[in-house]
């Protein structure tokens, strides 16, 4: 259950943290969209995981588990450290414009697709967080780590629809509606942070 609640939490925090893909999906609701926004919000960062999960399945399998453990001590830190700066620079945000976002296109959305690919969050979750996760199910069995998945994909796919309606429906692009879910994802994103690094402190991964 820990696991589930954790890669829950994950998700709910990567679906309300705003995005390239994001934006296109927002432009595509406000005008009536809806078919199209939500095929953006869900396909492309599910493209972009199943690779991922991939890559580090085979990248944990060749490292040994001692070294995967410290890695979690280092994923724990960069996530509450990836909060607190994402607190302390909420002060700072200038105000988002939906116009920036790319045009909903081929071209528009595999751009997004591939800012979402290089950006260090992406990294960051998947080689210190979900990686340590995968090691632990080298010495348990996948499907102990499998709650952590489906916590995090249930998790991801549900914040990230409710995220753009109630920024179309409620908000209508409100910058101070969006910074609201922002300090709403920090904050759970370190308190998140701060439970990772338990569990690799009590040993309870591997």
């Amino acid at each position: 259950m820990d696991l589930f609640i954790l890669g829950a939490g994950m998700g709910v925090v990567g679906g309300i943290l705003p995005n390239p893909l994001q934006l296109i999906a927002l432009t595509q609701a406000a005008l009536g969209r809806w078919g199209s926004a939500i095929f953006v919000v869900l396909v492309p960062p599910l493209t972009v995981d199943a690779a991922f999960l991939l890559m580090t399945l085979f990248f944990y399998q060749l490292i040994p588990l001692g070294i995967a453990h410290y890695i979690a001590y280092a994923g724990g830190l960069l996530v509450t450290g990836f909060a607190g700066y994402g607190l302390w620079n909420l002060r700072r945000t200038g105000r988002e414009n939906a116009a920036d976002a790319k045009p909903y296109s081929l071209a528009g959305v595999t751009v997004a697709t591939l800012a979402e690919v290089t950006a260090p969050g992406t990294w960051i979750y998947w080689v210190t967080i979900a990686g340590p996760i995968l090691a632990e199910g080298q010495s348990h069995g996948y499907w102990h780590v499998v709650p952590f998945f489906a916590g995090s994909w249930a998790g991801y796919n549900g914040a990230a629809v409710l995220s753009t309606c109630l920024m179309v429906w409620v908000a209508g692009l409100n910058t101070s509606f969006k910074k609201y879910l922002f300090l709403t994802a920090n904050v759970l994103l370190l308190l998140l942070g701060i439970s990772y690094l338990m569990r690799a402190w009590f040993g309870r991964s591997f």
